[in-house]
C-alpha cells in the first residue's frame, strides 16, 4: 500500500492506489505541476522532478505510481484514471480536441469579481462544465468591499447560479474567508477557475495565510488584469485540503456536457416534460410549457437563449466528431486495404517464382 502524500491523500485514494496497480509501481505520488517537459510531483518525502510518464499526457492533479526508469532514476510507471476531469474546449479552437484544466478534483471555486459586469452566458457555461466533470460547484464573489453594487451582483448570481452554493469574500479584508474554508473538507480538492483580473491570486494567499502567488493590477478602463498565474499548480492549505489555480480563461468552450446541461438547466428539463408532445421543438406547437412559461415571464428570454445557444455549440461540436471519426475511419480502412493489396500480390509473386 502505497505511503501518504501531502497532497489530498486519502483513504479513499489509498483504495484507488489499490484497485489500479501498476508495474513497477512502489510508490504513490501527484502531478502538483505539469511544465513543458517535465512534472513535478509530490511524494511522501518531497516533491521531484520527472519527464513525462510514458504513454500519457499527465494533467494537475493526477495520481501516478512513482517507479524508477531504466537507468534507476525515479519515474511515473503509471498514471490513474481520474475521477473528475474539467476540461474545456480551446476558445476559437475549430478542433475537437478537450484541453484538460484540472483532474481529481472534489470542487470548483467559480470566481466571480463585483468590479465588472457580470457575464451570465459565461457564468452558465462555466458551471455547466464544472457539473459535468464530476465535481461539485461553487460560486465565490470576490472584490466585495471595492464596488457599492456588491448586494445586487450576488442576488443576480444566485438567481442565475440556480441552486449552486455563493459565497462572497473580500480577500483584502479577510471577510468570507473563514467560511470558504468550511465548505473544503481536509483531504478534498479545490480548483479556482475565473478570468484574469478576479482576484484568484489575492484569494488563494489569504486562504493558505501567506503570500504563495503574487498579484497584479487591474486596468482601470475594462477591468482586465495580467494573468499573475501562468500555469496551473497544487498549493496546500492549513486544514489538510488542496488548492488549485489556474490561469484566467478567456473564453470556455463547451466539451461534451450533456449531463452538466441537465444539472445546470433541470428548470427546462421539468418544462420540456410538461409540454403536450414528446418531440416538441418549444417554437410554435400547440401545448408548449416553454412558450407558455416565456409568454408569463417565469422563464426570462435570456436564459432561455443562453440555452439554446448552448445546445447549439454543443450539436456543432457533436458533428465534428462524428465527422472526424469518419475520417479516422477512411484512413484505417484505406489502410487495411493497401496493406491487404501489398501481402496478395507478393504471394502472388512467391507463387510465381
Amino acid at each position: 500500500m502505497p505511503g501518504p502524500v501531502p497532497y489530498g491523500f486519502t483513504a479513499a485514494v489509498a483504495e484507488h492506489f489499490a484497485a489500479h496497480p501498476a508495474a513497477g509501481g512502489e510508490a504513490a505520488a501527484r502531478v502538483v505541476r505539469v511544465d513543458r517537459n517535465r512534472i513535478v510531483a509530490a511524494t511522501a518525502d518531497g516533491l521531484v522532478h520527472l519527464p513525462y510518464p510514458a504513454h500519457a499526457v499527465p494533467a494537475t492533479g493526477d495520481w501516478i505510481w512513482l517507479g524508477r526508469s531504466r537507468a534507476a532514476e525515479p519515474a511515473a510507471v503509471g498514471v490513474l484514471p481520474r475521477t473528475s476531469e474539467l476540461s474545456r474546449k480551446r476558445a476559437f479552437d475549430p478542433s475537437t480536441e478537450a484541453q484538460v484544466l484540472a483532474a481529481n478534483i472534489d470542487m470548483v471555486g467559480v470566481v466571480v469579481p463585483v468590479d465588472r459586469p457580470l457575464s451570465h452566458n459565461r457564468l452558465e457555461r462555466t458551471l455547466v462544465a464544472v457539473w459535468d466533470s464530476g465535481a461539485t460547484p461553487l460560486v465565490i464573489i470576490t472584490k466585495a468591499d471595492l464596488s457599492d453594487i456588491a448586494d445586487d451582483v450576488v442576488g443576480k448570481v444566485i438567481l442565475q447560479a440556480a441552486g449552486v452554493d455563493v459565497v462572497t469574500t473580500s480577500a483584502e479584508q479577510g471577510d468570507g474567508i473563514d467560511e470558504l474554508l468550511s465548505r473544503v473538507q481536509p483531504g478534498w480538492t479545490l480548483a479556482l477557475l475565473g478570468p484574469s483580473g478576479a482576484g484568484k491570486s489575492t484569494l488563494i494567499n489569504a486562504l493558505v495565510g501567506h503570500q504563495v502567488q503574487s498579484t497584479g493590477d487591474v486596468r482601470a478602463a475594462d477591468g482586465r488584469g495580467r494573468h499573475t498565474t501562468t500555469s496551473r499548480e497544487l498549493v496546500p492549505l492549513p486544514n489538510g485540503a488542496v488548492l488549485m489555480d489556474t490561469p484566467g480563461v478567456r473564453g470556455f468552450g463547451l466539451f461534451d456536457a450533456e449531463d452538466g446541461m441537465e444539472e445546470m438547466f433541470s428548470d427546462l428539463q421539468a418544462l420540456f416534460e410538461q409540454c403536450r408532445f414528446s418531440d416538441c421543438a418549444h417554437d410554435t406547437e400547440p401545448g408548449c410549457a416553454v412558450r407558455a412559461a416565456l409568454d408569463d415571464g417565469s422563464l426570462e428570454e435570456r436564459r432561455w437563449a443562453s440555452y439554446r445557444k448552448l445546445q447549439r455549440e454543443l450539436g456543432a461540436l457533436e458533428r465534428r466528431h462524428d465527422a472526424a471519426a469518419r475520417r479516422a475511419y477512411q484512413r484505417e480502412w484505406h489502410q487495411k486495404v493497401v496493406v491487404a493489396g501489398r501481402s496478395q500480390r507478393a504471394a502472388e509473386r512467391y507463387r510465381h517464382s
